[in-house]
């Protein structure tokens, strides 16, 4: 028996065959000649060959897709035989270079190419690297990169995802992802909790397993085991069954004694919200709106901004939706609001400091305009519109985005907790809005000084740990305290993945936590969760993890007060 043992990102129980995906497509030699006895003509033919061997399964491949996954093979598949990258390649091909090395150089003039031209035209200079990658593994004949295809599903294992690896990911194929590297935050375990995969992240060695072998992933346990016998089977059936019993989510989210919790959405644009919606959140707690703004050359004007606010707000009428605005910078850069030559991006301007620290080559008035835009949509309608900013670290930039937001003619105003200083500096802050959200995925990095893409530091970056606990009581104390004398209280959310974990759930709620905001598929099972605790009964467990010394001794604390968490097999 081989056991793989990583951190469990996202729950169930699964029994499949395995699937590696590929590693990166690496660059040819600078210089690489064409190899002794091939002829220029004959390296172009194969590079032809190859290339419309590229755009025949990019094409098969959309055939069987839908949605934007179809869009995005489709448009890679036009570019494996545009005119213009094979012409450039055989140029340098005639010159001598050997036909992956020529590819590799041409795709980056015409990349550079379209970027220059901005616009639509910019965005396809990343069909052009996809298909350079594509035709260069064709020539060497290996595995093409990104999520393999298959007719049977498969569980999937990787070093990491990227975002855009996701395209073509079919939970319908996908049984499970487990992957080498990655953190507990990482882009990867966002993306499963959002499928309702069964995940593990930062499990080292299990790109060593061969294709096929059979396996047995539980995603709570953060485990893979290469044993599968009746007890690993039966588990699995067991999940099934108990997946079938969170599957859906009526009324709102409360606690057994009646205290109300309630349970919203994390979302990107309409879609998403409709179907949070369809799901039975109670509005959106983190609407993220940077997604309007990437792979832009310029901000998207302010009708198109109105128009995609107002799509979401349409999804949720009368009721909440708290809108962040742009979190741009670190792993989200802009050429018209940040900087590129940062040393150390995910401290420097990004956020809400894009606007007040704003450093060439920023754009000014981006932050009002979006604010403006936001007002507009939310004039129209019945929908509860809130605003936040990202990022802020003290109570004078709380006041400046107040003011703005204010200005702007919007009424309920916050920002985001997810540097410590914010969460120290909570009193002072909610004297100059209204709310506050935490953001654990950041507040966690930024607290351990732990990178939460990288798979080595997971056991820091994990909320469990009880110094990123105890930041959040300060700062849920220090709301409570601020309403004190007041006509009104000053909420306090949580809109970080550190919402989506049942357990965690309950300490936050009994840290002082007001409302859970989260991916939709995990609403179901918070909510089953929540309702079998008393608000009392969560300040025990939260006051009980706080005493721990680590995050793991945190959350076996929890979870042995729940459960719950074994009966439905979270």
């Amino acid at each position: 028996m081989t056991t793989f043992n990583g951190v469990g990102v996202s729950p169930g129980r699964v029994v499949g065959r395995v699937r590696q995906m590929p590693p990166a497509v690496s660059e040819p030699p600078a210089g690489l000649p064409l190899a002794e006895g091939t002829t220029p003509e004959q390296a172009v033919a194969q590079l032809k060959t190859a290339a419309a061997a590229v755009q025949s399964a990019l094409r098969e491949r959309a055939s069987g897709a839908s949605g934007d996954a179809k869009a995005v093979l489709e448009a890679t598949a036009l570019m494996a035989a545009d005119p213009m990258l094979i012409k450039a390649a055989t140029k340098q091909i005639e010159s001598g270079a050997a036909a992956e090395r020529a590819l590799w150089e041409a795709a980056e003039g015409v990349a550079s190419m379209l970027l220059q031209l901005g616009g639509y035209m910019a965005e396809r200079s990343r069909d052009v690297y996809d298909v350079r990658a594509r035709i260069v593994a064709e020539l060497r004949g290996v595995p093409a990169p990104g999520i393999p295809d298959s007719d049977e599903p498969f569980i999937l294992l990787a070093e990491d995802l990227a975002p855009a690896d996701t395209a073509t990911l079919d939970p319908r194929k996908v049984l499970a992802l487990v992957t080498a590297d990655g953190g507990p935050q990482s882009h990867t375990a966002i993306i499963a909790r959002a499928l309702g995969l069964p995940a593990v992240v930062a499990a080292p060695g299990v790109r060593a397993i061969p294709d096929e072998t059979e396996v047995y992933v539980d995603g709570t346990a953060g485990s893979l085991s290469t044993d599968v016998g009746p007890a690993e089977l039966s588990a699995a059936q067991d999940w099934t069954a108990q997946a079938s019993r969170l599957s859906s989510f009526e009324g709102q989210g409360a606690l057994s004694d009646g205290t109300p919790v309630p349970l919203l959405a994390n979302v990107g644009n309409a879609a998403e919200a409709a179907a949070a919606a369809q799901a039975g959140a109670d509005g959106v707690g983190l609407f993220r709106t940077e997604f309007l703004f990437l792979d832009r050359e310029a901000e998207p004007s302010a009708e198109e901004q109105t128009a995609a606010y107002r799509g979401v707000f349409d999804a949720f009428p009368g009721k909440k939706v708290v809108v962040r605005t742009l979190d741009a910078g670190a792993d989200k850069p802009l050429p018209f609001l940040s900087s590129s030559d940062e040393p150390n991006p995910a401290l420097g301007v990004r956020g809400y400091r894009t606007d007040h620290y704003r450093r060439e080559p920023a754009v000014p008035g981006v932050l009002a305009r979006q604010l403006s835009a936001i007002a507009a949509a939310a004039a129209v309608g019945t929908t509860e519109v809130w605003v936040m900013a990202p990022m802020v670290a003290t109570p004078v930039e709380a006041a400046r985005f107040g003011r703005l937001s204010q200005d702007a003619g919007l009424k309920t105003t916050g920002v985001m907790i997810e540097v410590p200083s914010a969460a120290l500096s909570t009193r002072h802050i909610m004297k100059h809005v209204d709310f506050a959200s935490l953001g654990t995925n950041d507040l966690t990095q930024y607290t351990m000084a732990a990178d939460r893409q990288l798979g080595p530091l997971a056991e820091l970056n994990d909320p469990w740990q009880p110094a990123v606990l105890s930041l959040i009581a300060v700062a849920c104390n220090a709301a409570q305290q601020s309403a004190v004398g007041q006509s009104t209280e000053k909420p306090v959310g949580v809109c970080g993945e550190a919402a989506a974990d049942p357990a965690l759930a309950v300490v936050l709620v009994g840290l002082g936590v007001h409302t859970l905001s989260m991916t939709a598929r995990a609403i179901p099972a918070v909510a089953a969760v929540l309702q079998t605790v008393s608000l009392e009964q969560a300040r025990q467990i939260a006051a009980e993890a706080l005493q721990q010394e680590c995050a793991a001794a945190a959350r076996a604390s929890a979870r042995a007060k729940l459960p719950v968490l074994e009966e439905l097999g979270l």
